[in-house]
């Protein structure tokens, strides 16, 4: 049994990664490549109608660290090495995004399936929205209160110290929504209250310098779009995680 829901749960993640392609191709690449633009100096702050009319765009993860834009020693690469790196890394931008869509919505689809059956709760299609929502909260949202989704050019902070908070967060936050959600005294409710606030309480790491050659409103609009279109991923990983579990069930 346990095999066929890790089965359907897999499913259900390269679903959702799927699902996700043509909306970061709609919403996130023109963001990245006009960043991209700034952080080369190929383009100049002109807030023209046309410049302002470029569709926003989001990523789950820091865009500059995932195309390899940065090297080890913090050194940026000039435009055409980076085209160059696009065009080597397996098949080119869209065919590594969607790889990497397909494995992280098969590695989230795993840990939703896990915690369902750690916590003896299954999932549903009614119940996948909450599942979904729960999951981009934790994720997502309560992430990105301390570091937000960035444009290639953003300030540069340390990495280890950023993944540390960001694993920190998502496990708390688990942990938080776990408490609130399951328990029935209100001294574990308390606990969980405080597993939610505990990471922005002691705060994210953040850069020094805040200098940056992309503008306000890009990384603004990057990193709405960001949440947005992650939302639509989790929202979809819910549902068919609630879908593929109840075939399950009803073959036993």
């Amino acid at each position: 049994m346990i095999v066929k829901v890790l089965l359907a749960a897999l499913a259900a993640g390269l679903v959702a990664g799927i699902f996700m392609v043509p909306l970061q191709s709609a919403r996130v690449t023109p963001l990245i490549l006009q960043a991209e633009a700034y952080e080369f100096g190929e383009a100049k702050h002109e807030h023209g109608a046309a410049e302002m009319a470029v569709a926003p765009v989001e990523n789950a993860t820091k865009t500059a660290e995932m195309q390899g834009q940065t090297t080890s020693d913090g050194h940026t690469h000039g435009g055409e090495e980076v085209a160059a790196e696009d065009a080597s890394l397996f098949f080119g931008r869209f065919w590594n995004t969607l790889l990497a869509n397909l494995v992280t919505g098969a590695g989230y689809g795993l840990l939703m399936a896990g915690i369902s059956i750690a916590v003896g709760v299954n999932i549903t299609f009614s119940s996948g929205i909450l599942w979904g929502v729960l999951g981009w909260l934790c994720v997502q949202l309560l992430p990105a209160l301390g570091l937000p989704p960035e444009v290639p050019g953003s300030p540069y902070v340390d990495l280890d110290g950023r993944q540390i908070w960001w694993v920190a967060t998502i496990a708390l936050s688990v942990m938080g929504f776990g408490l609130l959600l399951l328990s029935k005294t209100t001294p574990m409710k308390l606990a969980g209250l405080i597993a939610l606030f505990a990471p922005h309480i002691y705060g994210a790491p953040q850069p020094e310098d805040l200098t940056s050659n992309v503008p306000a409103y890009l990384a603004s609009q990057y990193a709405v779009a960001a949440l947005a279109t992650t939302l639509c991923f989790w929202l979809v990983l819910g549902l068919a995680m609630g879908w593929f579990m109840e075939r399950v069930e009803k073959r036993g």
